[in-house]
């Protein structure tokens, strides 16, 4: 499979084969649901806790005696039968991470890349820099390609010009080629890459697919 480099306005500069084996067949959807499972789970805090009757404040002292009340006999307010007691099977502190090896996520972005590629959702620059971190260069710079609204700017390194200046566009997120994975991958409705990062991208994914 080819891609084409183009320039800022869209204009072709070059075309090349694509360094990487396609995967055209539905190999690697599990991996890609695996991996993006993962990713989610990752984000989750499990830092929630409710208070067991043990740690809920209070006094040990029985409300009333045993006996001779009429009413039924207690222990602690901290039972979890009374209001502002301790709660029975609550939320406790919980590692949600799942293990995904990486011959799984390497096949996942190789999936993910290729149905983007064949879907023609990636754009491949020959440069993109800018002389000044403000947003409205870089939206004069990429207006042409219209990719302001739910973009993944992709460079070959951190550059501090492109990052401070995409970081007020809500709709568009900016990465690496070697940070780029499944997840980040299927998110936008574009993803555009400086040639640079493309070719990060292919030596990541150089070799045969996992069978």
């Amino acid at each position: 499979m080819n891609i084409q480099i183009s320039d800022l306005q869209g204009n072709k500069v070059s075309e090349r084969a694509v360094a990487f084996e396609i995967i055209e067949n539905a190999r690697g959807t599990q991996a890609v649901k695996d991996t993006v499972v993962a990713h989610l789970a990752a984000r989750r805090q499990g830092t929630r806790q409710a208070k067991t009757a043990g740690e809920v404040a209070g006094t040990n002292k029985k409300p009333w005696r045993q006996k001779g009340t009429g009413r039924a006999r207690h222990g602690s307010f901290q039972s979890p039968i009374w209001v502002g007691g301790g709660v029975v099977f609550g939320p406790r502190p919980h590692d949600f991470s799942v293990k995904v090896n990486t011959k799984v996520r390497r096949l996942a972005l190789r999936k993910a890349v290729s149905e983007r590629l064949k879907s023609g959702d990636i754009i491949v620059l020959s440069d993109l820099k800018l002389e000044s971190p403000k947003t409205k260069d870089f939206v004069k710079a990429v207006a042409s390609l219209k990719v302001l609204e739910g973009s993944l700017l992709i460079v070959a390194d951190a550059d501090r010009n492109l990052r401070l200046a995409a970081r007020n566009l809500p709709d568009v997120k900016m990465t690496t080629g070697e940070d780029l994975n499944a997840y980040l991958t299927l998110w936008p409705d574009k993803i555009v890459f400086t040639e640079n990062a493309f070719r990060k991208l292919e030596n990541r994914l150089g070799g045969k697919v996992a069978a």
